[in-house]
């Protein structure tokens, strides 16, 4: 089956989910992401995505204690990502308990940083994100789109031995109308040996077996959940 792996976004220490990236139509769902957190392991979740918004937005990790908190009191394999722009940031993500970390802005402005992390930490520790509108690579929390082609940008971090990706559709994330299965089949077309985990536009169940049945391996999603489109049950039957 699809790895399930639940986002857990973060602003000011509260779990929030956003709409195509926009800070403005930010929505507190839960004061408290380690009971998030908790509820999602008492069902079966192994693998959670955590991302420091705050940190996206400001280039430096910021939300690592919260990080640190879900890490010491589950035991869910976290991967991490949002602000993580320099040495620092990624030593102070692998500190607080990330077992990942996923670099997406970082890869393209400043990639030799990037592949230096690849060839120090290994492919199973950093992931890229390739966050995309218009098969453009849109960077630092998606208030600027890059010049960055999709398919060229992948290649050449495949080349350089990168084995996990992130790949969302801005312009489905947060919206619940459904995950853009067609680039991820093109993509997996091109790089049937990619661990290519899906992104956004998650409304429900349905959607999950849909992207299970196009062959992708993971999928990330979170708003369905906190909006009661998909329940805790319906997770704990597909684990």
């Amino acid at each position: 089956m699809i790895e399930l792996i639940p986002a857990i976004d973060i602003i000011d220490g509260k779990c929030v989910r956003l709409s195509q990236g926009d800070y403005g139509s930010k929505k507190v769902y839960n004061e408290n992401p380690v009971e998030v957190a908790k509820e999602l392991e008492a069902n079966g979740i192994r693998r959670l995505h955590v991302v420091d918004l705050d940190g996206a937005a400001s280039h430096h990790v910021i939300n690592y204690r919260t990080l640190e908190q879900i890490a010491t009191r589950t035991s869910l394999i976290i991967d991490f990502g949002g602000g993580v722009k320099s040495d620092e940031d990624l030593l102070l993500a692998f500190e607080n308990g990330a077992q990942m970390v996923t670099g997406g802005s970082i890869a393209v402005s400043n990639p030799d940083l990037f592949c230096k992390w690849l060839d120090q930490y290994g492919s199973e520790q950093m992931i890229l994100g390739a966050d995309v509108k218009d098969k453009k690579i849109a960077v630092n929390g998606w208030k600027e789109e890059s010049t960055e082609e999709l398919f060229p940008f992948l290649q050449r971090y495949i080349h350089k031995g990168v084995q996990k990706v992130i790949c969302t559709d801005i312009t489905c994330d947060g919206m619940l109308q459904g995950p853009s299965i067609d680039l991820y089949k093109e993509i997996l077309s091109v790089h049937p040996e990619l661990y290519l985990i899906a992104s956004g536009g998650v409304g429900s169940i349905d959607d999950i077996k849909a992207l299970h049945e196009a062959g992708l391996p993971a999928v990330i999603f979170g708003k369905a959940l906190y909006e009661g489109r998909i329940t805790m049950k319906e997770l704990y039957d597909l684990v």
